[in-house]
């Protein structure tokens, strides 16, 4: 099959563009009709540009964001309340979305339901795009006839990941703007001043200072090995990444970043209250515990949390509590074990597992408002060596130098 670029219009006029995959241009305009796009104009797509953007994807270039799925999770509740035919809303969403994976994600999505599959099905042949928890969610919902829940309650879900996220990178923005400054300062520093002053510097003999000594040592490796150092750089990058993809390197990778001071325990925080939102939303739109502890541990997006999780879905699947299986894993603090007891007691475990996400999304929320006041003491203390540093290494040597002056005069 070929790969095939195509501009049409749709019932309402509208210009629409997009690639999709035929064996033949009579076959994507059969596709583009049935979708109620009228062709306008199909070629074959570039194998230069197509194999350039491919690999654009391969890398997560015009992946959907979590906005991107919440806007589709709340176009879909609209839908599937008003009771307006999947076939005809879909392709309303797809004819409308600006994302571009997306999109033909949907008409695939279209086709497949045309053939008669079903919505999660078709739905899961974009793994890339929907996540387990999210076609589950769908699954059960079109299998009890509450779609429209599922998806308001899927939006609720994706929503808050959002803000979370959102809310981090807020956090955080300053802190790496600050740490890039200070670099960007030393490197223009270290390859293009401290130079101009190595010769007046040399007139001291051994009695340069060790900060300047530092500060010269330093400047003279990065200029005369500066494309090795940016190579050797480049390579580590990857070799970490490699290492990373690894299961095992992301094993360790993701047990040592919940180890880091105060971005460990937010991490740990925040991926705490969204396995506990997701077994709240899974429980209380019917999965089985096992199925959805299974799901949760897929898409927990730590290695190691993940293994705890299967751990805590075996332990539940060979009969036991799921208070007494969560207090053997060693994940859940003393207060959520009780909540979760006095849930499995009373038979509300669902209310009381929004409880506890509710709890740990406060806390992440008040972590992330502290998070720049925690970092700001550190950031000025780094500040503060490297300006001390720098300041000493040149003062020094001139102090030095005026002393020696006056003393032979």
């Amino acid at each position: 099959m070929s790969n095939f670029r195509y501009r049409g219009r749709s019932g309402r006029g509208d210009l629409i563009t997009g690639r999709l995959e035929a064996d033949t241009i009579d076959s994507v305009a059969a596709r583009l009709l049935n979708l109620g796009i009228t062709p306008l104009e199909i070629s074959p797509d570039a194998v230069q540009g197509a194999s350039l953007q491919d690999l654009l994807q391969r890398l997560g270039a015009g992946r959907p964001s979590t906005a991107d799925l919440v806007l589709f999770s709340r176009q879909m509740y609209s839908i599937t309340k008003a009771g307006l035919p999947l076939l005809r809303g879909l392709r309303g969403l797809a004819q409308s979305t600006h994302n571009s994976l997306l999109r033909d994600a949907l008409h695939d999505v279209l086709q497949s339901l045309e053939s008669g599959r079903d919505f999660a099905s078709s739905l899961a042949r974009h793994p890339d795009i929907f996540s387990p928890l999210f076609i589950s969610m769908v699954r059960v919902g079109e299998s009890t006839g509450t779609l429209d829940n599922s998806f308001l309650r899927l939006c609720e879900y994706l929503g808050q990941d959002q803000e979370v996220q959102d809310r981090v990178k807020s956090a955080v923005r300053y802190p790496l703007i600050v740490v890039g400054v200070i670099g960007l300062a030393m490197a223009v520093i270290t390859i293009f001043v401290i130079p101009n002053f190595a010769p007046l510097f040399k007139v001291l003999g051994n009695d340069i200072p060790w900060p300047t000594r530092i500060i010269m040592g330093t400047s003279a490796l990065v200029r005369a090995h500066g494309i090795a150092l940016i190579a050797a750089s480049v390579l580590a990058f990857f070799a970490f990444k490699r290492y990373i993809a690894a299961e095992a390197g992301r094993y360790r990778w993701d047990r040592f970043k919940l180890k880091l001071p105060v971005l460990g325990e937010l991490l740990h925080l925040s991926v705490l209250s969204r396995v506990t939102r997701s077994l709240a939303i899974s429980l209380e739109a019917g999965l089985p515990m096992i199925q959805a502890l299974t799901l949760l541990a897929r898409s927990a997006g730590n290695e190691y949390l993940a293994e705890q999780l299967l751990r805590l879905r075996d332990a539940v699947e060979r009969g036991e509590a799921l208070s007494h299986a969560a207090a053997g894993i060693g994940i859940f603090p003393p207060l959520v074990l009780q909540m979760v007891l006095v849930g499995e007691e009373t038979g509300e475990l669902t209310r009381l597992l929004e409880e506890v996400s509710g709890f740990y999304q406060r806390e992440v929320d008040y972590r992330l408002r502290n998070l720049t006041a925690m970092l700001e003491p550190l950031l000025i203390i780094g500040v503060g060596g490297m300006v001390l540093i720098l300041a000493l290494g040149v003062f020094l040597p001139m102090w030095n130098m005026i002393a020696k002056v006056g003393h032979t005069g």
